[in-house]
């Protein structure tokens, strides 16, 4: 990762003088960060720009004079002052370096040979650089055993460690995990974990990278490659809808690693785990490298000319009965062509990206919008109303948590159950599930319901002071999208100037939305398209790269579409539960294979860029939209990807006016954040309607993890072991009212529906609530939820 200087807040400028020139710095901006800018850089291991200095490694000794005579001073630790004159290469400061170094290579192994940091290692560079140039010590050096497991993905050198402090402060400060620290006294200090506590931080993968030395290395990428054997370019990460910033690496054809890029508005260097380590699907041997069709109810190879063909015969029936789902994994180049064929050749309104776990198309366009770093302004008001960001938006949670503790921000949390978020937050209040609409009213109105907790006169006075920034989006998929949309609606009203974030987690739904995969005026949405697919009404169903079988709520649903519909054309990476019961699978070019654009939750446009080829004859997703118009009577006249985005800044709202080069241009690495369309305006729904629930039942909450079963992680070896198996989190106390301990087995009940889960006490979970998890294999949480119920009510039933 690519340090950058710390942002300037402070706009007082001060003069000094470094090495006889003048630089002209900001009071209170770190010296390390002024010279840098001035361009002389002072070496360093503990300094890193994104946490706190410490000024343990000396390695940054320079000579400072402020008028009292020149004395050695670690420059990450002294802020500039007006007159202050520096001398960074005098023999003083040669000799302070020389004698760091050669301390922190008394103990330090002679691995550059077999490290995976070697060629990359700031400790070899700067040894080189500023080093003595030979060792005085024949002392037998310390060993420790190696390497030993910390967690799942991240291995620890013990005595490669120098004692930084680099991991520890991200654990603690940036990650909230600290779960690897210093231990032991003088020489026999060392970093670890504590005895029967793993590293298991979703944010682990980041120690690897900021680690001067290599300590610290990750297990899917250890002894794969040199740096010298790798290529990279900068792409952005598309396991959620953040959109971090990433230095995709190979060799030899084969993604080898990702590392963060930092993206100040963004990422600022941090990638969560998920994403990092996902490039083990990219090379997965069981990728779709060829079409299949389905000959005797199995699916078979085919040749491309034959699937195509299989699949244009079943788009070029009655268009009222042919409807697409899915397509926010692809770029908006793909999603652009396949609108356009859906739409203008193919003829059908029934076109949805969503798989029923978002909001409406139209609240995502025309609510007022706002950036991360809106929601994340120093002393701001943000709303948190929305799914666990830890869970779905990890590095989006990193970001929040840190306007928080760092930069005074204050965060409201509205939560049915507890989050990531909810220690970090100036006030937690909770609301039963469907009800955020009225709690989020009691707010505007400062009247206390008396059941949303602690903090609410203080929460509510909040919001009546000032602007705030909403951070909106779905928190269970058990409950109406409507509900949030309400509570939406009331903010808005209340307070006009309220702006909102997404925070819809797939990973480029908002620009899918954008470009038109959403339904036609008069078309079905997904839960309409798949209950018409259910009734034997849809003749066509496309899934584009989608899976509703497993990702749409209402899993019994989703098996009686796929089941009905009478031809299931499936275009994808992998072949999953929906698509394994398609009669034609066209298979896609995945991440890192495909160049082009996403859009993320801010609706920044960033570049993604091709690296590897595809496995076997697999295709991009706008050259199957381009083969399949073309046997439909249609030509795109489409050969590059950049062919298309010329045509989507010619043709398509808000990208309208924007230069074709604007995101590929180096000014424009961080992207750039598309104005709303011409004219977009709000309007508030009708309230949802919601029934009283009764003295007996719960409701029902379902929740997403980072660690799932879903297609990504099934297919990343390293990160599938860490899925944990699903249950039903329940308070303690209901625990107790049910006669029970954690671990019993119950029968949750939903009308007609039923499910039999193991249960685990969570005290924070409120009373009455039950919440699941999604996308587990073991829970069946999908059969417990009717798509067209406001929300899911439960008996729980002790099983004998």
């Amino acid at each position: 990762m690519k340090e950058q200087p710390k942002p300037i807040t402070i706009t007082t400028p001060v003069t000094i003088t470094v090495d006889g020139r003048e630089v002209t710095a900001q009071k209170g901006d770190l010296l390390i960060d002024a010279c840098e800018r001035g361009g002389t850089y002072i070496p360093r291991f503990c300094y890193h720009p994104r946490m706190s200095p410490v000024g343990m490694c000396r390695m940054c000794l320079v000579e400072v004079d402020t008028g009292r005579g020149p004395a050695l001073q670690p420059s990450c630790m002294l802020e500039c002052t007006d007159g202050m004159a520096v001398t960074t290469a005098s023999e003083t400061v040669k000799k302070a370096q020389d004698g760091v170094l050669e301390f922190l290579l008394i103990n330090h192994p002679l691995d550059c040979p077999v490290c995976d940091k070697g060629g990359e290692c700031p400790l070899q560079d700067q040894t080189m650089a500023y080093g003595p140039g030979e060792s005085r010590w024949v002392e037998e050096k310390r060993h420790y055993t190696k390497p030993i497991a910390i967690s799942e993905t991240v291995y620890l050198d013990r005595e490669r460690c120098i004692l930084c402090d680099r991991c520890t402060r991200f654990a603690d400060e940036i990650a909230g995990d600290p779960l690897i620290h210093f231990m032991d006294r003088g020489a026999a200090t060392q970093v670890n974990t504590f005895p029967g506590e793993p590293f298991s931080s979703y944010f682990s993968g980041n120690v690897v990278e900021i680690c001067p030395v290599g300590a610290l290395t990750a297990k899917p990428y250890r002894f794969r490659a040199r740096p010298w054997d790798l290529e990279e370019v900068e792409s952005t990460c598309t396991s959620c809808s953040v959109g971090c910033r990433i230095s995709v690496q190979s060799s030899r054809d084969e993604v080898l690693r990702y590392q963060g890029v930092d993206s100040d508005p963004v990422n600022q260097g941090w990638l969560c785990d998920k994403g990092r380590f996902s490039f083990e699907a990219v090379n997965s041997a069981e990728r779709l490298a060829e079409p299949l069709v389905a000959v005797d109810g199995q699916l078979r190879p085919a040749r491309w000319s034959e699937a195509l063909d299989a699949a244009a015969v079943a788009l070029r029936g009655d268009a009222s009965k042919i409807a697409v789902v899915g397509g926010s994994r692809l770029t908006n180049e793909s999603v652009f062509a396949w609108s356009k064929l859906a739409k203008t050749v193919v003829g059908t309104k029934h076109v949805d990206a969503q798989l029923g776990d978002g909001l409406a198309a139209s609240v995502v366009a025309t609510l007022p919008r706002a950036t991360i770093d809106d929601a994340c302004r120093p002393g701001g008001t943000v709303i948190y109303l929305g799914p666990d960001p830890k869970e779905q938006l990890g590095v989006l949670f990193l970001r929040l948590k840190a306007a928080v503790q760092r930069d005074g921000a204050k965060l409201i949390e509205l939560t049915a159950t507890g989050t990531g978020l909810t220690r970090y937050a100036t006030h937690s209040l909770n609301y039963r599930p469907g009800e955020a609409a009225a709690l989020v009213d009691a707010l505007l109105s400062g009247t206390d319901p008396g059941t949303a907790g602690d903090g609410f006169a203080a929460a509510a006075a909040l919001v009546a002071d000032g602007d705030v920034t909403v951070v909106l989006g779905r928190p269970s998929v058990a409950e109406a999208a409507g509900t949030i949309v309400d509570a939406a609606a009331a903010l808005l009203a209340a307070k006009p100037t309220t702006t909102f974030l997404s925070a819809l987690t797939r990973s480029n739904v908002h620009g899918a939305i954008d470009l038109g995969l959403t339904p036609a005026p008069g078309g079905l949405d997904t839960a309409g398209i798949l209950a018409a697919a259910a009734d034997g009404k849809i003749d066509t169903l496309v899934l584009l790269g989608s899976d509703p079988i497993s990702d749409f709520p209402d899993r019994a649903l989703a098996e009686r579409a796929i089941a009905g519909a009478r031809t299931v054309i499936a275009v994808d990476t992998f072949l999953n539960e929906s698509s394994k019961q398609a009669d034609v699978v066209l298979a896609a070019a995945g991440f890192a294979e495909v160049e082009g654009t996403t859009t993320n939750l801010e609706h920044r446009v960033t570049v993604l860029h091709q690296k590897v080829n595809p496995p076997g004859t697999a295709r991009a997703d706008w050259l199957i939209a381009s083969e399949l118009a073309h046997r439909l009577g249609a030509d795109f006249e489409y050969s590059t990807a950049r062919e298309i985005w010329d045509d989507i800044v010619a043709t398509s709202e808000p990208f309208g006016g924007l230069p074709s080069d604007l995101i590929q241009s180096e000014a424009h690495a961080d992207g750039v954040v598309l104005p709303p369309a011409a004219g977009a305006t709000f309007t508030a729904p009708a309230r949802t309607e919601l029934a009283p629930v009764d003295q007996y039942s719960f409701r029902l909450v379902v929740t997403d993890q980072l660690y799932d079963e879903g297609t990504l992680l099934a297919h990343s070896p390293s990160s599938q072991v860490l899925s944990l198996p699903g249950g039903a989190r329940l308070n303690p106390g209901d625990l107790d009212t049910l006669g029970i301990t954690a671990g019993s087995q119950v029968r949750l009940i939903s009308r007609d529906r039923n499910l039999v889960v193991s249960t685990t006490a969570d005290a924070g979970v409120p009373k009455g609530i039950v919440v699941l998890p999604r996308n587990q294999s073991n829970v069946a949480t999908g059969t417990l939820v009717d798509i067209g119920s406001t929300v899911v009510d439960l008996r729980v039933e002790v099983m004998s």
